[in-house]
């Protein structure tokens, strides 16, 4: 598991929400969001900003399990499976972001945020990721450190810091 709380080029939350609303826009593509142990706040964030309307389609904000099954069309047995902190569930919430909305991009969050419900191979700060960028869907995890808020604001920026590097920097140069 990766321990970051950012990427390699990265921007506070309205800076990289303003960058992600340009990439967006100058591609033509809308956003929707799929979150788990956010609860809607990356969605938040980007409808933060003015104008958010010409590049923000939709968010999802699915924190129980039958909440994804019934929102995303996350497969219950995924779900039973793997639970809903995987990188399986990720994706999948991700795809089905795209799938119920008219958006051409994707990011999905699923994790522990703590205090409790951690355990030894998920531990509290585990979060997993799903992108779908212009049919290309990608997962990935990180494990944040600090309290239930520090892991929920570290997912937001983390969120759309990658997202707008999967929007600028194409999937060669980025080691993929």
């Amino acid at each position: 598991m990766n321990h970051a709380t950012a990427t390699p080029h990265s921007h506070d939350t309205p800076a990289a929400t303003a960058l992600l609303a340009d990439a967006l826009i100058a591609h033509g593509w809308t956003l929707a969001t799929a979150e788990s142990c956010t609860g809607g706040m990356i969605a938040a964030a980007c409808t933060d900003l003015a104008g958010s309307s010409n590049w923000f389609e939709r968010g999802f904000v699915t924190y129980s399990n039958d909440a994804k099954s019934e929102s995303l069309d996350v497969d219950p047995a995924l779900l039973a499976a793997h639970g809903a902190v995987s990188e399986v569930v990720a994706r999948a919430m991700a795809f089905g972001a795209i799938r119920h909305s008219h958006a051409q991009v994707s990011v999905a969050v699923t994790g522990v945020a703590g205090p409790t419900g951690g355990s030894r191979t998920k531990p509290v700060g585990t979060v997993w990721f799903g992108f779908q960028v212009d049919g290309l869907l990608t997962s990935e995890t990180r494990l944040f450190p600090g309290d239930r808020a520090a892991v929920r604001a570290a997912t937001v920026r983390y969120a759309l810091n990658r997202l707008l590097q999967l929007l600028v920097e194409p999937p060669a140069a980025q080691g993929q």
